[in-house]
């Protein structure tokens, strides 16, 4: 059984108001059979942090074209996407980078 992972959240570049304007969220993963990977952090995000848009930040399994996800600091396309398995106090930051409205 993993354990609970206590990760740091980050959103930008206007993501954050779809999360009532907060920019940082340190959140505790709850422990399961399997290691938590970025795919199924996302529906974490959707059904514990997100309160409105879903389909502003998320699209199928991933998150929306247009959302740089960064993985402690590097871009998550050299990390694996949504196949990467999470640490303890991993950073991973998302940035909107759709402007407009």
């Amino acid at each position: 059984m993993a354990a609970p992972l206590a990760i740091h959240l980050e959103f930008g570049g206007g993501a954050e108001l779809l999360f009532s304007g907060v920019k940082e969220h340190h959140v505790t993963l709850p422990s399961q059979s399997e290691p938590w990977d970025v795919k199924q952090l996302l529906v974490w995000i959707q059904r514990n942090l997100l309160k409105e848009r879903p389909e502003l930040f998320v699209q199928g399994d991933s998150v929306r074209p247009g959302i740089l996800v960064l993985i402690n600091d590097a871009d998550w396309e050299l990390m694996g996407q949504l196949d990467y398995k999470l640490q303890d106090q991993d950073n991973v930051v998302f940035i909107s980078t759709l402007h407009g409205g």
